[in-house]
């Protein structure tokens, strides 16, 4: 029960509602003629190649930005301590 979820059954409708009437002929696509029906196919979409060549640039393009930001993220990093360290050396001179 736990892991077969038993859906609850829909009630039927019984009352019959006020200025309508019941559903007795059958729906205009239902014709009594004698034709085959058409066989319903989705259309077929052609998907666009792509070389290889084209792959292998989008990874090495992905490759060298990611490695640039990082190189940019290291920098950055290194700079910001450098200033941590210039300025607690700065402010013990200061000090003394």
């Amino acid at each position: 029960m736990l892991f077969r979820p038993q859906l609850p059954t829909a009630p039927t409708p019984s009352a019959h509602i006020a200025g309508s009437s019941p559903i007795t002929q059958a729906p205009a696509w239902a014709c009594s003629c004698q034709h085959a029906a058409a066989p319903v196919t989705a259309p077929r979409r052609s998907l666009p190649s792509v070389s290889t060549g084209a792959v292998a640039a989008v990874l090495v393009g992905g490759v060298v930005l990611t490695a640039l930001l990082t190189a940019i993220a290291v920098s950055a990093v290194s700079v910001a301590v450098a200033a941590m360290v210039l300025r607690s050396l700065l402010a013990n001179q200061r000090h003394r």
